[in-house]
């Protein structure tokens, strides 16, 4: 990740001089992973939820001081707020939708066989995470998705990085079994769980 890092440092460094191209390029680069590690938490509010994470990160830039690595942990961090807030908000207000899911969506001007098998596994991986208790789940999310190290991942959840190592490690251990288990789908049967469900 050292190359990926650097560029992503320069980026956020031009970000912060006001330069519109450095917060792309620092967008673009951040955004899969974190978009990932919030599907994992919030599941379908993903993208609502990372979009108030990237207006918070976009107003608070100036205040950033670090490397790329430094620059993910932050906004990993800032994630998981808004998705904590959300959660909650949601346990007071259940909202209902008068909308079908994917009415609004318009086509890209994508691939879209492509973004559809890259979809599909993504969401059969967020599926498996999501099997996994809390604390290895958001762990292996923050490791593998995101790709923080254990002491950044340990400070995105106020843990010790023994501690987040340990769940990632069994985290990591269950899916391995699990796919096992599966056979060549690689998928287990039975609903997708985010944190929202849990209790």
């Amino acid at each position: 990740m050292g190359a990926y890092d650097a560029e992503l440092g320069a980026a956020v460094e031009r970000a912060q001089q006001g330069d519109d191209e450095g917060f792309v390029i620092a967008y673009r680069l951040v955004q899969p992973g974190l978009i990932g590690y919030v599907r994992g938490l919030v599941g379908d509010d993903a993208e609502d939820v990372a979009s108030e994470a990237w207006l918070e990160i976009s107003r608070d830039l100036g205040r950033f001081r670090g490397d790329g690595a430094g620059f993910r942990g932050w906004t990993a961090t800032i994630a998981r707020h808004r998705a904590l807030d959300h959660l909650r908000r949601q346990k007071r207000r259940p909202r209902t939708s008068l909308l079908e899911p994917g009415m609004l969506e318009m086509p890209g001007g994508h691939d879209t066989a492509a973004a559809v098998l890259e979809k599909l596994s993504t969401d059969q991986a967020l599926q498996l995470i999501g099997t996994l208790p809390r604390d290895q789940a958001e762990a292996v999310l923050l490791r593998v998705v995101v790709g923080l190290d254990g002491p950044a991942s340990a400070r995105v959840l106020g843990k010790r990085p023994g501690a987040v190592r340990t769940a990632a490690y069994r985290g990591l251990k269950g899916l391995a079994a699990k796919i096992t288990r599966a056979g060549s789908s690689g998928v287990t049967s039975g609903a997708r769980r985010t944190l929202k469900d849990e209790k």
